[in-house]
């Protein structure tokens, strides 16, 4: 063909066309045209879309819109003739501090809207095209059918679904069933906990609400509405909260009526365009289409989970399961740590709800510091604990030592290197200055209340808790966390030319502080006498190799710790869970050993059940009856790590592609250094890097090309370079200048490319 598209890409692109085409007739649309230009960005994500075949279930297999705010999920109900609209808010929590967050800040259940059919439902056939962030398909039933998309506005939050039934179910109708306001958590539930009153229903004009009081003042409200446009009918439909103020019904009601008096052409023009543009922000592809698909669908998901203006993700991200549990507030001992990772690397800063939430609420965790030791310079940080780091009740981070001690004592500085990965990956000093530095500051503050010299010289930690495995004094866990705080303070002192008086102490700790205990055996341990004695899904005792990068692959001498310790942490699987594959996975990509990162990966996306624990097929997660969403996001960042590293000063281009992908295509990932990278992996080599510099750091390039090569600007102007290895080099580069790195004599074509398939892969979702 002509144009260099392939029959694949036709034919892929001629079905979305048709399926936009209906789409855009509900909202009043003209279909886009035939032959637009190629979008390759838009390709491999419409080539992404999940795909019902089935009526799903329920939180594991159906489908999900969200906003950062407002969640909806869509799945069968108890009666034949009924879909759930399963509604959740991620501001919308119970502020009894009185008690525990997980109880008394807990996030609440809100409830369901019905859209309740003629007949009872005999087939589906929907699609979550992700690019527009919309669910679109049809019903059919006993009775007719009914056309439908859907979408959860962007900008406002509001739930926006078109109708158009058949002629024999223009009768349906939608209601609302609430649910009781209340934790679902169960654990220190204490026996005075009573419910929240009975939600007031009620209407205001044609706009219907249900308005739910909280004991402790405020509360939140459900507003929807239906209206006839023709044949069409158009239903809106959002949550508001307030707190102290009972502000909730008026808010919710305008947003409405706002929603159902705009034109829906422009409603759903202004929701395409933020996501539109958000995907086209970074690209991966490669000849995995499962994983590939994955990859885009967790993009998707973390997008509709989180943004830089909402609250920092729970367990659930905005979607609450109508099951309940007891994952009901914020968990900062490693979800949320896994989470975040991935808005650096693909290039989206406006999705660091981690950054915004320290800048914003930092002074909450003078909360978690135990009573005696509130000194006015000490952080800390308990869990579980709501989005604005209270932790509610007289929950606090234990007291090393036999008796007084927990495992919370890491939360705060492991969370704050999501912050440095934040700055690193920007390179913006503002967040040094104004939110990393001071915070972590008074994090270490806290771990120096109770180091202690021994006298064996060493400066000592008495015993804390290893994250779900076992009591230990020098604690590998905190021992890593605190010389990582120490080493990240020093340097950033440096760079904001802070004269900090507390820099001695600092170094102190760097010279002295009691190396990791170790064993030929099982390499490091999880404390002083205490060994990895048995499988254990954490990885808390390997932070100092992952993410922390305090040993090195590009080392030498680092190799065989790194080695030993990983090897016999894996060497146990049987109670891993999600994340611990994602972890091994880019444990491995660290440690050059593509083969083994890719079969990590790709045994938890095979949905393997380990430890009651598996992926599900809407591509969330459970761990038993739990549900929660940050193992698949993790494991998207495994898929970044073996295109893309940055660390430790060198930045890496494919370097731990599996040999069975022999082509590969990426564009603006974001390494640390603020550095976007361009790159294509063609008949299994690296074929072309472009690096993109935004702050003008130093870069000194892993590019992956062996034999000559040319190093020229995006002009075609030879740049000069020094060889520092056998396929890396320094460039020096000004901000907003680009390095490309190519063989002798091509010129290559720098666009992204969707990368041929190794083999046919179904779609996510509930496919026939």
């Amino acid at each position: 063909m002509g144009d260099g598209l392939s029959r694949r890409a036709v034919l892929r692109g001629a079905s979305v066309a048709v399926g936009a085409a209906a789409l855009g007739g509900l909202w009043g649309l003209g279909a886009p045209p035939a032959f637009a230009r190629p979008n390759r960005h838009r390709e491999v994500v419409e080539d992404a879309r999940l795909v019902w075949k089935r009526l799903p279930t329920g939180w594991q297999d159906g489908p999900f819109l969200a906003n950062g705010f407002l969640g909806v999920q869509v799945y069968k109900s108890t009666q034949a003739q009924t879909l759930k609209f399963m509604l959740s808010h991620t501001q919308v929590q119970d502020q009894r501090i009185q008690w525990e967050a997980g109880i008394g800040l807990s996030r609440l259940p809100i409830g369901y809207l019905t859209l309740t059919l003629a007949g009872a439902i005999t087939a589906v056939d929907w699609a979550l095209d992700l690019w527009n962030a919309e669910l679109a398909g049809t019903i059919t039933t006993t009775q007719g059918s009914v056309a439908f998309s859907a979408y959860v506005h962007n900008d406002t939050g509001v739930l926006v679904v078109a109708l158009e039934p058949s002629a024999g179910e223009t009768a349906a109708a939608w209601g609302f069933q609430p649910l009781e306001s209340a934790t679902t958590r169960t654990v220190r539930k204490p026996p005075e906990y009573i419910a929240n009153p009975k939600p007031t229903l009620g209407a205001s004009g044609a706009t219907r609400y249900a308005e739910q009081p909280l004991l402790a003042g405020g509360g939140y409200t459900t507003a929807w509405q239906e209206t006839k446009i023709g044949t069409r009918r158009l239903f809106a439909a959002t949550v508001a909260y307030s707190f102290p103020k009972a502000t909730s019904t008026g808010e919710a009601v305008q947003k409405v009526r706002q929603t159902l008096a705009t034109r829906p052409e422009v409603l759903v023009a202004d929701h395409r365009r933020w996501w539109n543009a958000y995907y086209q922000r970074s690209f991966i592809s490669v000849p995995d289409k499962l994983i590939q698909r994955f990859y885009w669908i967790q993009l998707y998901k973390i997008a509709a989970a989180t943004r830089a203006n909402a609250p920092v993700v729970s367990e659930w991200g905005p979607w609450f399961p109508e099951v309940g549990n007891s994952w009901t507030a914020v968990w900062w001992n490693l979800n949320v740590q896994v989470t975040y990772p991935l808005v650096n690397s693909t290039n989206h800063a406006e999705l660091d709800a981690v950054t915004e939430t320290f800048r914003r609420d930092h002074a909450n965790l003078v909360q978690s510091v135990p009573p005696a030791y509130r000194d006015g310079e000490t952080y800390a940080l308990s869990h579980p604990g709501d989005w604005r780091l209270r932790p509610g009740g007289t929950r606090a981070v234990g007291i090393p030592g036999p008796t007084t001690k927990n495992d919370h004592t890491g939360n705060l500085t492991w969370g704050l290197h999501n912050v440095w990965l934040a700055y690193r990956h920007s390179m913006d000093k503002r967040i040094l200055r104004d939110v990393l530095y001071p915070t972590l500051v008074k994090a270490l503050n806290f771990y120096r209340h109770f180091l202690a010299m021994g006298g064996d010289g060493y400066l000592h930690l008495p015993m804390t808790r290893s994250p779900e495995y076992a009591d230990a004094a020098d604690c590998t866990y905190d021992l890593s966390l605190i010389r990582w705080a120490a080493r990240t303070l020093i340097e950033s002192a440096a760079i904001l030319r802070i004269d900090d008086p507390l820099i001695p102490a600092w170094r102190e700790i760097l010279a002295k502080l009691v190396p990791y205990h170790q064993t030929q055996s099982d390499g490091v341990l999880i404390g002083d006498g205490v060994p990895l004695a048995e499988s254990h899904r954490h990885f808390s005792h390997l932070l100092w190799l992952h993410p922390l990068r305090e040993k090195l692959w590009d080392r030498p001498e680092d190799r065989d710790i790194m080695i030993r310790t990983f090897t016999h942490w894996q060497s146990q699987r049987v109670n891993w869970h999600g994340y611990s594959f994602a972890a091994a996975s880019s444990m491995s990509s660290i440690m050059d050993a593509p083969e083994d990162a890719l079969a990590f990966l790709r045994f938890f996306l095979d949905r393997n059940i380990v430890h009651d624990t598996q992926l599900t097929p809407n591509t969330m997660y459970r761990e038993g009856s739990n549900f929660a969403i940050e193992s698949p996001i993790t494991a998207a960042q495994s898929l970044v790590d073996m295109m893309v590293q940055g660390a430790a000063g060198v930045l890496k281009v494919f370097p731990s592609v599996s040999a069975k992908w022999a082509e590969a295509s990426i564009s603006q990932l974001r390494a640390e250094g603020a550095f976007l990278v361009d790159a294509s992996r063609r008949d299994g080599k690296t074929e072309w890097v472009r690096v993109r510099s935004e702050a003008g750091a130093p870069l000194k390039l892993d590019h992956g090309i062996t034999g000559a090569i040319e190093v020229r600007d995006e002009r075609g102007r030879q740049l000069p370079y020094r060889v520092e290895g056998s396929h890396t080099i320094s460039v020096p580069l000004a901000a907003g200048e680009s390095v490309v790195v190519n063989r002798p004599g091509a010129r290559p074509d720098l666009k992204p490319r969707d990368v041929a398939a190794l083999e046919s892969a179904p779609a996510w979702g509930l496919p026939a």
